[in-house]
This record gives structure tokens, C-alpha cells and sequence, in this order.
């Protein structure tokens, strides 16, 4: 009977023990991901700025097509491009969020079997 609660115990522990690895690696995950997005925000607003800029300063209507156009262009492709790498970055933080349980499972999968 004494075995089998220091068994359970063990179990126990292991469990916490990975549970606090994986919001600790979630954690550092999250505080990436919300730099990389205040940076693409801070870049994305100096380039609005910008354009702004250049369009108060326009002579010619058609000029200030080209400069939207040009910026409407750029906006959409950092846009596409910030959307891959935020999708990388929550892949890869989930797997690595998800890789202390994977021993545990491996160890549950044959006893229930």
C-alpha cells in the first residue's frame, strides 16, 4: 500500500514538475511574441507617418497615388510577412511548450494499454 502512494507521488511530482516547464517556456514564448508585435507596430506607424509625410508635400494628384500605391504595396507585404513569422513563432512555442509532457505520456501510453 506504502509503494503504491510513493508511486503516486512520484507521478504526482513528475506532472507538476512538467507542467512548470511548459508555462515556463510558454511564458518566454508569449514575452517574444509580444515584442515581435510591438516592433512590427512601432515600424508599422513610422512608415504611416511617413507616407504622410511625403503625400503633404505633394504637388500632383498622381503623385500622390504612386505614394499610396507604393505604400498600400509595402503595407500588404510586411503585413503577409509579420503573419508568417507570428505563426512560426506559436508553432514553435507550442511544441515547445508541449515537450516536458511527452515523457510523461510516454510513460502513461504503456500502462494503459
Amino acid at each position: 500500500m506504502m509503494q503504491q502512494f510513493e508511486a503516486f507521488q512520484k507521478v504526482g511530482k513528475e506532472n507538476v514538475d512538467a507542467a512548470l516547464k511548459s508555462f515556463g517556456v510558454a511564458s518566454k514564448g508569449l514575452q517574444t511574441i509580444a515584442v515581435e508585435s510591438s516592433d512590427f507596430t512601432k515600424k508599422s506607424f513610422e512608415q504611416g507617418t511617413a507616407v504622410v509625410e511625403k503625400l503633404v508635400a505633394v504637388k500632383t494628384i498622381d503623385k500622390a497615388f504612386e505614394i499610396q500605391a507604393e505604400y498600400a504595396k509595402s503595407a500588404y507585404e510586411g503585413l503577409v510577412a509579420q503573419a508568417t513569422k507570428m505563426g512560426e513563432l506559436y508553432t514553435a512555442m507550442a511544441k515547445d511548450a508541449f515537450k516536458p509532457f511527452e515523457a510523461v505520456i510516454a510513460k502513461a501510453t504503456p500502462v494503459a494499454k
